[in-house]
């Protein structure tokens, strides 16, 4: 099911929807609007990285950082958790609660790649 183009555009659609309430977190964070710039664009370009960077082989193609399945998990979790308690905590909880149910959603699923990373 994982592999359902439906759920493979909701998964990317995801991806995006939490580097934006990063840099929506980051713009309103900032005390100065130096900080509000570095914080709003450095935080997403630094999730974006560690997203792309830390992966499983063959998810898909090879991995720059190959990491065990159960990592690459945690770190999902960490990267939607992080962008769901952003949302909350720049004053949208609302927006907040819909990326947090959606991506449960999405997870459940993608149970078949669930047991896949934690088979590796």
């Amino acid at each position: 099911m994982s592999n359902n183009p439906f759920n493979l555009a909701l998964r990317f659609a995801l991806e995006i929807a939490a580097l934006v309430a990063m840099g929506f977190w980051g713009f309103r964070t900032g005390e100065t609007t130096l900080m509000r710039f570095l914080i709003g664009l450095g935080v997403p370009v630094l999730a974006a990285a560690l997203w792309g960077v830390f992966r499983v082989n063959d998810d898909p193609g090879p991995a720059p950082v190959a990491v065990p399945g159960a990592l690459r998990l945690l770190l999902e979790l960490a990267f939607f958790a992080f962008a769901v308690w952003a949302l909350y905590a720049a004053g949208a909880p609302t927006p907040a609660w819909v990326l947090g149910l959606v991506v449960l959603a999405h997870y459940l699923v993608s149970y078949d790649r669930i047991a896949w990373l934690i088979r590796q």
